[in-house]
């Protein structure tokens, strides 16, 4: 599904954005309530957040961190890099901070090989396309095979991840937030078209929630599938395993792949199979039954139930660490969500020298569906000129202690 949506906002709708959501067989108009959409294109009534060197490429050229906080003491860490999510500190059920995704300490970290996309955002196209192919108007493009023997996350030296991007900082009554840009010329990493993005952060001022919206137009109909890539562990980054996280998936299906992670273009039922999360479920529990598969662990992509309404994104995910308390709620506009199980881990250390060992993180991706520019039947990818692509996966927080009714503490601790 392909969203379209008019940048021309009024002081009534702050807290609604009016959208066109384009299908294979149909087209309707939604209304979503975005808390940010009026702090896009408002006059700041506050202090906007300040760059922060956070090092230069190896190519020289300086990389900027900006630090969100709201009223409860939650803090996103966002840097110019990849518009990539560097660090985000959320509270226990006791009010104690920690950050939960990964990351590394200064650009070098980012631009070793020990970086598996930790919280970046990937594109122009985010998963895999077959064989680094695909055709568009009659014309066959041939990308980077960087995941032998397909093309992963939209390339090997231009992609998203890996380039530094424009930004602007955002703040006004309802929260703070940084607004990123990027143009990607024409044929960069073999892509048709001349994309412009956004990519833009908000952290409401009362609520644990971070938004993450998406932008895009095009010269030149290309394809693009737009995600974050952040590995959590509720329990703070650096913690031992994912296993004990339990995990519920609003999907009664998923895209089953070949040997290299392709899907075979079939749309199967979960039943039956340890792809079943629609009830909450431990991860460990049944991990073990795809050890000797292509995936190694979980790294399936997820077909989400359609919404129960049309005025708000669509539930994706709920995870929850008991140890903590703390839970994460995914909401998206996106048809799919990846799961993926952190198989590739092997111990990079990260921040504060961090430990990041097999199965210690999970990614939780709102996207469209793998390979979906060679897949007629899955929902279109292709952006066409004079279109605007719009996307928002939204990340809400809260502790066991917030669903028993208990009181908060007045001011999170910081971890030790």
């Amino acid at each position: 599904m392909r969203a379209h949506a008019s940048d021309r906002l009024s002081e009534a709708s702050t807290y609604n954005l009016v959208v066109l959501l384009v299908g294979a067989n149909m087209v309707k108009v939604v209304v979503l309530p975005i808390l940010f959409a009026t702090l896009l294109f408002s006059t700041a009534l506050g202090e906007k957040p300040k760059a922060e060197a956070f090092g230069k490429t190896a190519a020289g050229k300086a990389v900027s961190l900006f630090t969100l906080k709201n009223d409860n003491g939650m803090v996103a860490k966002v840097m110019t890099r990849g518009a990539t999510l560097v660090e985000l500190h959320v509270p226990d059920r006791d009010g104690q901070l920690a950050d939960v995704v990964f990351g590394f300490d200064d650009v070098a970290g980012y631009e070793s090989a020990d970086n598996a996309y930790f919280g970046c955002t990937a594109g122009r196209v985010a998963n895999r396309i077959a064989r680094g192919k695909f055709t568009l108007d009659g014309k066959e493009y041939s990308l980077a095979i960087n995941n032998e023997p397909n093309h992963l996350h939209g390339g090997v030296e231009r992609s998203l991840d890996k380039v530094v991007w424009d930004a602007k900082p955002l703040d006004n009554k309802y929260g703070r937030g940084v607004r990123f840009s990027y143009t990607s010329p024409d044929g960069e990493e073999g892509y048709p078209g001349t994309l412009t993005v956004t990519v833009t952060y908000i952290l409401p001022k009362k609520r644990n929630v971070l938004d993450i919206r998406y932008t895009a137009s095009t010269d030149k109909a290309t394809p693009i599938n737009l995600t974050n890539h952040a590995y959590f562990n509720l329990s703070g980054h650096g913690s031992e395993t994912i296993h004990e996280h339990v995990l519920r998936l609003n999907a009664d299906k998923y895209t089953p792949v070949d040997d290299t992670l392709i899907p075979t273009g079939e749309i199967a039922s979960v039943e039956g199979t340890p792809l079943d999360f629609r009830k909450p479920r431990k991860i460990g529990a049944r991990i073990e039954q795809l050890a000797k598969t292509a995936a190694l662990g979980y790294d399936h992509n997820f077909v989400l139930n359609e919404p129960e309404s049309d005025d708000k994104p669509n539930l994706a995910a709920i995870l929850f660490d008991k140890s903590s308390g703390r839970r994460l709620r995914i909401s998206t506009t996106e048809p799919g969500i990846q799961f993926y199980s952190g198989n590739f881990l092997a111990g990079a250390k990260g921040k504060d020298g961090k430990v990041y060992a097999h199965q210690s993180g999970l990614c939780l991706e709102t996207q469209h569906f793998p390979d979906s520019i060679n897949q007629p039947k899955f929902p279109n990818t292709v952006l066409q000129p004079g279109e605007e692509f719009t996307s928002l996966t939204r990340l809400s927080f809260s502790t066991d202690a917030d669903a028993a009714g208990k009181k908060s503490p007045a001011s999170p601790k910081k971890a030790k």
